[in-house]
């Protein structure tokens, strides 16, 4: 089911070469559309969102009412909301640990310095319609949010024929303020513009498809948005200690997700990974989407038998997952070495599907080697800052001196001029 490469150099570059090309191709007949649609909701507003809704959804936005998010919860089954309820105040708990706060303290030279935290103003969650009904997404987006002290929070999805209540439940858990049924690229650029009854957002988060994504990267500068998420990966190092079919279940849990994701299993032992390849044939034979597995660990799942434990973590901070779990005798002995991960799952008994629905941490993480750079999604995304600076004659005078030479040495002579005002009777 799954290549088993023995690490040379040259094998193991291919396969990660072949990772990396499948996050980055972009469909150019999606982009012109979507710069298309992006331009006309830019230019004339909610009439050219209600057309393309027709065009793709066939309906028109409109808002969905509080009355039909408490028949959501109340529709769910018992377990679910219990679910959803401690799932959500796990993620509050730890965004709350998370939180930054503002403070001011005295510089050395004798002014008040510091910063002012502040949550943004208004943001957007987009949570994608038809088949695709995560309302453990609403919850991850929408929580660390409402910690960050968010004015308004504002979730949209397609206007599809019938609305999830799961979804429509975990808005209500998460304290979204409004829900809107619009979604596609106009949806995007409803709320970057403005449009009507659709307000402008300060920032976007949320997954959503190809022309999502492309509305995505043409909105940021208007707005902040998350990220541009790739396929979905995880990396598993393990060693001759790790029960194979715990491995193999971890490997498919991310290959079930579509057919560009990606299981990676890096080892030190060629008998584990035969192992875990044997038991992905016997898992994947009772899984539902087994089709879907198929594909996507053909193309793009391995298992790289390196030298050592170290080369194995070598080869995950060059691939920067978005998932990593580390599944050794001893897990935390490798942890120092990691450098790039989205998250990074220890032990046999921290799966990823643990991080994806309940422990707390969030499940919206760089994908596509972006970990090099990027961090998961958290309170932290959706606070400002501003810097605060207050100085009396005191304090400012001693250094009037250097500012101005610094001033006149960029030939800045207004900025120089600002300070010689203050302590000279002629400029």
């Amino acid at each position: 089911m799954i290549t088993i490469i023995r690490a040379d150099g040259t094998a193991e570059r291919r396969q990660l070469d072949a990772m990396r090309a499948r996050a980055s191709e972009k469909n150019a007949d999606v982009e012109l559309t979507v710069q298309a649609i992006m331009e006309n909701v830019r230019q004339e507003g909610l009439p050219a969102v209600e057309r393309y809704s027709r065009q793709f959804d066939h309906k028109v936005p409109y808002e969905i009412k509080r009355e039909r998010l408490d028949e959501a919860y109340a529709a769910c089954p018992a377990e679910l909301i219990s679910a959803l309820e401690h799932a959500a105040q796990n993620i509050r708990n730890y965004n709350e640990k998370l939180l930054s706060k503002s403070a001011e303290w005295i510089s050395p030279d004798g002014g008040k310095v510091g910063r002012i935290v502040r949550g943004m103003n208004r943001v957007g969650i987009y949570v994608p319609g038809g088949t695709a009904a995560y309302p453990s997404s609403v919850l991850m987006n929408a929580v660390p949010a409402k910690v960050a002290g968010v004015g308004e929070i504002v979730m949209i999805t397609p206007p599809t024929e019938n609305l999830s209540d799961a979804v429509l439940a975990a808005a209500k858990i998460a304290g979204v303020d409004r829900v809107i049924a619009v979604g596609g690229a106009q949806g995007v650029a409803a709320v970057t513009y403005g449009a009507g009854f659709i307000p402008r957002v300060d920032k976007l988060v949320g997954p959503g498809n190809a022309y999502v994504a492309a509305a995505k990267r043409l909105a940021y500068g208007l707005l902040d948005i998350d990220m541009v998420a790739g396929p979905s990966e995880v990396l598993v190092i393990a060693d001759k200690t790790a029960e194979p079919k715990y491995i193999a279940a971890d490997l498919l849990s991310q290959a079930e997700h579509d057919r560009l994701a990606s299981a990676v299993l890096l080892t030190d032992s060629m008998e584990l990974a035969q192992a875990v390849d044997g038991e992905i044939v016997r898992q994947t034979g009772y899984l539902s989407r087994s089709e879907i597995m198929e594909a996507s660990l053909r193309d793009f799942g391995c298992g790289i038998v390196c030298e050592s434990l170290d080369k194995c973590v070598e080869i995950a901070n060059e691939i920067a997952p978005e998932h990593l779990e580390i599944v050794t005798g001893n897990p935390r002995e490798l942890l120092p070495r990691v450098k790039n991960a989205g998250a990074v799952f220890l032990g046999a008994y921290t799966p990823e599907p643990l991080g994806d629905y309940l422990a707390g941490p969030d499940h919206v993480l760089p994908t596509s080697g972006t970990a090099r750079f990027f961090s998961p999604l958290s309170v932290d995304s959706f606070l400002k800052t501003m810097s605060v600076l207050e100085f009396d004659r005191e304090a400012l005078e001693p250094i009037s001196g250097e500012i101005i030479a610094m001033a006149q040495a960029e030939k800045l002579t207004a900025h120089a001029n600002s300070i010689q005002v203050r302590f000279c009777t002629q400029p």
